[in-house]
């Protein structure tokens, strides 16, 4: 009782560390989360914005990478699950999914678009797979499509709702609109759409719920919704282990909820982030981009208001006014720096409080 099982990988602690680009969660942080018992996530997100060559060579330096960091996690993790996650608007996303998958990685999940090629891009291997899903419909429509191409179903199915960081799969006016009432009516029904799928396969396919769960409480009530564990971002951020810069940290110390707002992603999608001096003045005037830096698929150069990459990279590195600090809503909430060992022992207790 209170592990999270998928398929051969145990979670003693029913808690995976949300992937959190760029550069926010490495190595370090996830190696961590998964040494003391929950499931550790790299974001590969412009993964290699520090080494020599990222300028020049982005997509190779990154798949480098890559490698390097699940094996450092893994190195700190002494035996826990570490994944990583990928979003589906990467530029060469196969490319990301082979490399993570050589590089021996227990898990990938994958969101920001369906990851409808999946199963075919970790065929052979002991990688496990997990969609990212906001909606009943897109739970249907992601299994519905592996098990007729693929002839199978998820490892773990990861539901992210409307209060999670960074890019969000909702529309503005969702975000506007939407209780949180309603959007447990709609976990239910995802639920019920995946435990279908797992009843064709004879496989209890875990459900994890994201976005907004910051202590035990939230822990506890989201799990009181059925699900088999959560996915924790925010929180983590603030703790000695994660990979960001201490400014970057105190800028989530420092937040007001008031300050916490939903902003237009140069790449069409919201987003969730920190008001702070670099999101007012980008929204009077665009700030030229002399260079692309091959992130994401469907950013048009030409069209937006600033590099997303230079944006994050920035906030990450400490130059906080000048960068986008992506956030999930109850960054406010954060008062101190913390331990991973402190948060996961906390979380560890959610069914006795």
């Amino acid at each position: 009782m209170g592990k999270l099982v998928i398929r051969d990988l145990v979670a003693k602690i029913p808690v995976i560390q949300g992937g959190m680009g760029v550069g926010v969660s490495l190595s370090k942080l996830a190696g961590n989360v998964a040494k003391c018992g929950g499931v550790g996530i790299i974001s590969t997100a412009q993964i290699g914005y520090q080494e020599k060559g990222f300028e020049e060579h982005p997509i190779e330096t990154n798949l480098k990478a890559i490698e390097k960091h699940i094996k450092r996690a893994k190195e700190i993790a002494q035996g826990g699950v570490v994944g990583v996650n990928i979003m589906v608007a990467t530029k060469k996303y196969e490319e990301y999914v082979k490399a993570a998958v050589k590089a021996g990685v227990d898990l990938i999940i994958s969101g920001a678009g369906l990851p409808t090629r999946l199963p075919e891009l970790v065929e052979k291997s002991k990688t496990k797979i997990a969609p990212i899903v906001s909606s009943i419909k897109s739970a249907n429509v992601i299994c519905k499509l592996w098990d007729r191409k693929y002839k199978r179903c998820p490892d773990l199915v990861v539901i992210e709702g409307p209060k999670a960081g960074g890019h969000l799969g909702f529309s503005y006016e969702e975000l506007q609109t939407i209780t949180q009432e309603q959007y447990e009516d709609e976990i239910k029904g995802i639920i019920q759409v995946v435990e279908s799928f797992g009843e064709k396969y004879d496989y209890h396919i875990p459900i994890v719920t994201a976005g907004g769960i910051y202590d035990v409480q939230d822990m506890k009530h989201a799990m009181e919704l059925g699900v088999d564990g959560v996915q924790v971002a925010t929180r983590f951020v603030t703790t000695y282990e994660c990979d960001a810069s201490d400014a970057y940290k105190q800028a989530y110390i420092d937040a007001k909820q008031e300050e916490i707002q939903i902003v237009k992603s140069p790449v069409g999608m919201p987003g969730r982030a920190i008001h702070n001096a670099f999101i007012e003045e980008t929204e009077k005037e665009p700030v030229k981009i002399k260079k692309c830096l091959q992130c994401l698929e469907h950013c048009k150069q030409k069209d937006i208001p600033y590099c997303i990459t230079n944006a994050l990279i920035n906030a990450v590195k400490g130059k906080v006014s000048q960068g986008l600090i992506f956030c999930g809503a109850n960054a406010w909430r954060a008062k101190k720096i913390e331990h991973v060992s402190d948060i996961m022992k906390e979380f560890s207790g959610y069914m006795t409080v």
